[in-house]
């Protein structure tokens, strides 16, 4: 696990050329088909050679939920350890990843009165003063969730307002402990810097291998619109505004950077809670001895082939 432009697939795929494991992606937009470029998603040769499993399953119009991930990769894990082989999870979503190891709380269903009053207030008093007052109430679920995010921004007040409860509250509740053991293996540079040079340069690449033409596909579509959580993805989002004539291209990079910075910061907020997780930089080059090494130690039973 890591952040994004940590090296994670890049780490996977060296692990997988020594040892018996299936990757299983770990990432809420690798799960879409055609949507390629933009979540830096391994080529067709890589995965042809190294299958990842939750990968193009489903098509931008659909949904796939966090609880969906959860019932199909706790599935691919009991086949893939009934085949003699260790699932070897990787992505950066760390909600797909907390409620895979600790379950899913029970939410309310939504409320219709309480959500059309709260979209009221955000259309009057905006989505600043709306996350200031989730800071007062959920400062956890408030460092996670962006001002610019109202989606998950009123659910998590309408959370608040049905129950009582914060979300927080709500969603420490542990179901079905998952049966096995786990060893967390954490990527990232260590320099801050570092990272945003790589989020950068990767958003430059992606222009230049077609990530324009690539949304443009979706977005001449006829089916496909903005409110979509495919649409919704970091970079994605961006460029359907810069298509839809909102700004220039300059500034779609610009946006997307900046986003994803924040995503990454999100990230690596969540990423540093985890007290079981040993962190290995990936700042200078890939750390692929260290970590062999560490797995070595640390689960015997993989057997590698050095």
């Amino acid at each position: 696990m890591g952040p994004t432009a940590a090296g994670k697939t890049d780490l996977a795929l060296e692990i997988a050329k020594q040892c018996p494991v299936e990757i299983i992606s770990v990432d809420s937009a690798l799960v879409y088909r055609g949507m390629d470029i933009g979540t830096a998603k391994p080529d067709k040769a890589l995965l042809q050679q190294f299958p990842h499993h939750l990968v193009d399953i489903i098509d931008p119009t659909e949904s796939y939920s966090v609880g969906k991930f959860r019932d199909d990769a706790r599935q691919l894990m009991a086949d893939i350890t009934a085949r003699g082989k260790v699932p070897l999870l990787v992505g950066g979503t760390m909600l797909y990843f907390k409620a895979l190891q600790h379950g899913l709380a029970s939410l309310p269903s939504a409320d219709p009165e309480i959500r059309k009053r709260l979209e009221t207030e955000a259309n009057q008093q905006g989505l600043n003063q709306l996350h200031a007052r989730l800071v007062e109430i959920d400062p956890i679920s408030a460092a996670r969730i962006h001002s610019n995010d109202p989606q998950r921004l009123l659910r998590a007040l309408e959370v608040f307002e049905i129950t009582g409860k914060s979300m927080t509250e709500l969603t420490q509740v542990n179901q079905a402990s998952l049966p096995y053991t786990v060893t967390k293996v954490i990527l990232s540079p260590f320099e801050r810097s570092v990272l945003h040079q790589r989020i950068e340069k990767r958003y430059q690449d992606m222009m230049v291998n077609g990530f324009i033409d690539e949304v443009k596909v979706l977005f001449e579509r006829g089916d496909c619109h903005s409110n979509l959580p495919s649409i919704r993805a970091v970079g994605y989002r961006q460029a359907w505004s810069y298509l839809s004539g909102e700004y220039d291209q300059k500034t779609l990079v610009e946006k997307a950077v900046i986003a994803t910075r924040q995503m990454a910061k999100r990230q690596l907020t969540w990423l540093r809670a985890q007290e079981d997780g040993i962190w290995f930089d990936s700042g200078a080059e890939l750390p692929v001895e260290q970590v062999m090494a560490f797995l070595d130690q640390q689960i015997p039973e993989l057997m590698i082939n050095t």
